[in-house]
């Protein structure tokens, strides 16, 4: 069984700006851990609403709020963390077979989010008693 701090690691970008303002340069295969097939973003969203709530049996995630604010529960079967992702610098890496569920986005939240892979339905897992009994076998 792999622990969680295994599976997630929390990535500190180098800010590369100067007097003009800040510059953020994320490469995959660099900065990323992984050749960056996917991106996609998440904004508008209310406080209340909760998205992911899945896991993903291929997929490699890098999460980057690059506008506000958000939490990420990260849970791997046995241990849950909560990340807040607060800083356009910081991002936060899933290896596959983690569940996510992403919630809290302030009113300016934009949740960048990198992954490996193209985006396949097959390699969804999506209730979260299937995820354990996968898991946990």
């Amino acid at each position: 069984m792999a622990k969680l701090d295994e599976q997630i690691q929390i990535l500190d970008f180098p800010d590369l700006g100067d007097e003009r303002g800040n510059l953020v340069v994320v490469e995959g295969g660099i900065a990323v851990p992984f050749d960056i097939r996917r991106i996609f973003y998440i904004y508008g969203s209310d406080a209340e609403v909760i998205r992911g709530c899945h896991a993903n049996l291929r997929s490699e995630f890098v999460m980057i709020n690059v506008s506000g604010t958000s939490r990420v529960k990260v849970d791997n079967g046995h241990e849950t963390r909560i990340i807040e992702l607060n800083r356009p610098r910081m991002g936060l890496y899933l290896k596959s077979n983690v569940w996510k569920e992403m919630y809290d986005f302030s009113p300016d939240s934009v949740l960048l989010v990198l992954s490996n892979e193209h985006y396949d339905p097959e390699e969804y897992v999506r209730d979260y008693q299937e995820y354990l009994k996968m898991v946990r076998k």
